[in-house]
């Protein structure tokens, strides 16, 4: 089973409606607008395990908090106030300083403001990276299995959603020359920042 269907498995309608009740818009525009956001995510993963430092902090990360126990009990994980904090630190570690501009882009592709795509961005991150840890447990990842996993799960969530496709693109590519990977070693820290939240 693949990283997005690990996390679309879990988003059935209780789901939905405790994230929706969370981001203060209607379940419609949530079930919308998730895409979206795990795009965002798995471009941002995809583009940091890209680079050796990247895929190894990602290792660490995910052997030392990211297990997948997580998506044992989704609706459960919505309501710990802890979340919040996790999944602003991995947002952090993932897109450094161009998170707001993610954010926004997230909310114009999604139809959201970019609080509110921000608040979503945080509460799936922690799923994301629990989908990833479960997946890396499950197939024996190393630290090249895992950058070609996850460019495979980046490719399947553009292909699904062909309108969120390189949206991290115009935002990670700050010199336009059509090369985001010539631009990551600039990006503010390591991601997740070799395991620590």
């Amino acid at each position: 089973m693949s990283l997005l269907d690990l996390v679309n498995q879990q988003l059935d309608d209780n789901a939905v409606t405790q994230l929706s009740q969370q981001l203060g818009v209607d379940a419609n525009t949530t079930r919308q607008a998730v895409p979206a956001a795990l795009s965002a995510l798995l471009g941002g993963l995809s583009h940091n395990a890209a680079q050796p430092a990247g895929a190894q902090d990602l290792l660490g990360a995910l052997a030392k908090d990211h297990d997948g126990s997580i998506l044992n009990n989704f609706s459960g994980a919505l309501t710990n106030p802890q979340l919040g904090q996790q999944g602003s630190s991995i947002l952090g570690h993932i897109f450094g300083g161009h998170r707001p501009a993610v954010e926004t882009q997230v909310g114009r592709s999604a139809g959201l403001n970019a609080a509110t795509a921000g608040r979503l961005l945080i509460l799936l991150a922690p799923f994301v990276l629990g989908a990833l840890g479960r997946m890396k447990r499950e197939k024996g990842l190393d630290q090249g299995g895992l950058t070609d996993a996850l460019g495979q799960e980046r490719q399947k969530a553009e292909q699904a959603n062909p309108q969120h496709g390189g949206l991290l693109n115009s935002i990670l590519d700050r010199n336009h020359d059509g090369h985001v990977l010539d631009d990551l070693a600039g990006m503010a820290g390591g991601l997740l920042g070799g395991g620590r939240r």
